[in-house]
């Protein structure tokens, strides 16, 4: 378990470990370089996990998964958001059914948790969704990440799946949206990509996704803008900020239960 500073859950949860790169909001992940930190550390988990391509650290599309840690949300007592690998891709091919299913099962023995289950690959979450489970969790949230247009068809593989709650993760935000249906999608996160290869945002782009949040009643949490602010000016993530017209955006989604 790890203690986040991401603005939208309160902890991260890692039973994989490892990844490849799926598309164009992959280029600069976080997670590559942290596991590359990790792994110089000596955190047994994460070696031999990325490779060097130049002055980049890419990963070399090895999974790892961890029997031991799948036990740790059964160890925490208070209710919290739980952001499940956030090193990794729960629904990778890399990483089993059965595993899948044991993940599942620690979900299930904790109602008292939310879990918020991001994935690049809708597709196969919706085959293990029907093939192998059949109860919605309520405390299981199930979202995809968008970076622009191009992907934008993980939306609608996301609205074809049974859900407690549905997201998107439209962060890094490189691109137009257009104009997609956000129907039954509870909730929308935004952000603008931080690091010193950050690609910049452009607030027309928030705006679009913002209109259709309004439209479609979907709450919007904007979470940064990132190196790139507003104005277009590159700068510091914190010097940036969170604000988008005039005030921070931390709306969540509407639980029934």
């Amino acid at each position: 378990m790890t203690e986040t500073s991401i603005e939208w859950t309160d902890t991260t949860w890692n039973p994989v470990a490892g990844c490849s790169i799926m598309s164009a909001g992959c280029t600069n992940c976080y997670a590559m370089n942290m596991a590359r930190r990790l792994e110089l550390m000596g955190v047994d988990k994460y070696a031999n996990l990325t490779r060097k391509s130049g002055k980049r650290t890419i990963w070399n599309n090895k999974i790892r998964m961890d029997e031991v840690a799948l036990d740790a949300p059964r160890r925490w007592r208070k209710p919290r958001n739980v952001f499940v690998n956030s090193m990794s891709d729960l629904f990778h091919d890399g990483v089993t059914d059965q595993f899948i299913l044991k993940v599942w099962a620690v979900m299930a023995d904790t109602p008292r948790h939310n879990y918020q289950i991001l994935t690049k690959r809708p597709d196969r979450m919706a085959q293990i969704m029907r093939d192998n489970i059949r109860t919605v969790l309520p405390n299981v949230w199930l979202g995809t990440s968008v970076e622009n247009e191009v992907v934008c068809d993980r939306i609608s593989e996301l609205q074809q799946i049974p859900a407690a709650v549905r997201f998107i993760s439209f962060e890094p935000l490189i691109g137009s949206i257009g104009t997609p249906s956000l129907e039954n999608i509870h909730w929308a996160i935004v952000g603008g990509e931080s690091g010193t290869r950050a690609r910049p945002i452009q607030e027309a782009w928030v705006d679009e996704i913002y209109s259709l949040c309004q439209q479609y009643e979907t709450a919007f949490f904007f979470k940064q803008w990132g190196t790139w602010g507003a104005d277009n000016k590159k700068r510091s993530k914190k010097a940036n900020g969170r604000k988008y017209k005039g005030q921070t955006w931390d709306e969540m989604p509407a639980l029934t239960s």
